[in-house]
């Protein structure tokens, strides 16, 4: 019986030494975790800072031509088309032929143009007429007065009719020309040849607009709009190019409300000079606001979110890290606030950091 109590209380002692050797050697190999060179050469850091805290809205709008460069071409004849050169999309010149068309209105205005002419050389001989006469006292001055004020008349109802044919682009034969007043592309082309245009048409045939510098027009809620202000950063994305931010800024705040959307409309101006930004693109618009109050800050890239909650590798040296909780507050961008957990001026892991943290927290 005694030899069965000691084989007992053996068993139980190596039992215990087994245990607390193996803690004693998991506890060694987490302390003894050091950085290679080799991950030590592509492993990035960032500095824990205090800055204002900002706050980021997202809206959602379009991309608009700016109406300041943007030109509706209206027809000032009716008639029949019977050429159209351009097509939807086109970049046209100031000056380029647009289309043609052939127009009795045109012809009215060149009999008027033919008739001016004629009044002018009837009025110029009926002049030196007078003036003949009067030199051989045959006419009182009075009559060459007449004569003078009869072709200043012509010559003026002449060169009204000239101006005319200059600002209507009006050709012999009865063709109107319709040219673009600027350089810029083809927004809308609602003209083919052959169609008939009725003398009282009254909408516009082409719309060409310069788009080096376009428009994101956003819609703020009504709950949002007192976070809004002049010159506050916005960050305009698109879905056509994912991952690519254009940077603007909001230039002008639409007082009204519409009442279907309940929402108000803001401006940011955007320089486009490739031209990848195109007219009635959706885009989505963030705009930032930086407040009075500062709070610690980290790059968003060192923020681990594991098991529901949210960590970040500290760095003290390359074998001395720490694995912290932290208490998100708010990710603005490429900075996320931190409420609690990290001090001014620590280190944190931004490149490498999942690699680290499963190798420590296993």
């Amino acid at each position: 019986m005694r030899n069965i109590v000691q084989l007992l209380s053996v068993i139980s002692f190596l039992f215990v030494f087994g245990c607390n050797s193996h803690k004693s050697n998991g506890s060694s190999d987490s302390k003894a975790f050091m950085l290679t060179d080799t991950m030590f050469r592509t492993t990035t850091f960032g500095k824990v800072i205090e800055e204002p805290l900002r706050n980021e809205l997202e809206f959602f709008g379009k991309i608009t031509a700016d109406n300041n460069k943007l030109i509706e071409i209206y027809p000032v004849v009716g008639g029949s088309v019977t050429k159209v050169y351009v097509e939807l999309g086109d970049y046209v010149k100031k000056g380029q032929l647009l289309a043609t068309i052939r127009s009795t209105e045109v012809a009215g205005f060149e009999k008027e143009l033919n008739d001016a002419k004629s009044d002018v050389v009837v009025s110029r001989n009926n002049l030196k007429v007078a003036q003949e006469m009067f030199e051989g006292k045959l006419s009182t001055e009075r009559e060459v007065l007449t004569a003078k004020s009869e072709l200043e008349k012509s010559e003026s109802q002449l060169n009204r009719i000239q101006e005319t044919y200059k600002i209507y682009n009006l050709k012999p034969n009865a063709v109107y020309e319709v040219r673009s007043p600027i350089s810029g592309f083809i927004l809308q082309k609602v003209i083919n040849e052959d169609m008939l245009l009725r003398n009282d048409h009254t909408n516009n045939i082409f719309d060409v607009a310069q788009i080096d510098e376009v428009w994101a027009i956003a819609n703020v809620s009504e709950a949002d709009i007192q976070q809004i202000d002049l010159g506050l950063d916005a960050e305009v994305s698109t879905f056509s190019y994912q991952g690519k931010i254009f940077h603007g800024k909001i230039d002008k705040i639409f007082n009204t409300i519409d009442p279907e959307t309940k929402s108000m409309q803001v401006r940011i101006k955007l320089e486009n000079p490739d031209f990848l930004l195109k007219p009635e693109m959706k885009a989505t618009v963030k705009i930032s606001n930086t407040l009075k109050e500062k709070m610690l800050s980290v790059p968003s890239a060192a923020i681990i979110f594991d098991k529901s909650r949210n960590f970040v590798m500290v760095y003290k040296d390359r074998s001395n890290i720490e694995t912290r909780k932290v208490e998100v507050y708010r990710q603005v961008g490429d900075r996320t606030f931190i409420s609690s957990g990290l001090k001014e001026g620590e280190s944190v892991i931004t490149h490498n950091q999942l690699l680290i943290y499963d190798e420590l927290n296993d």
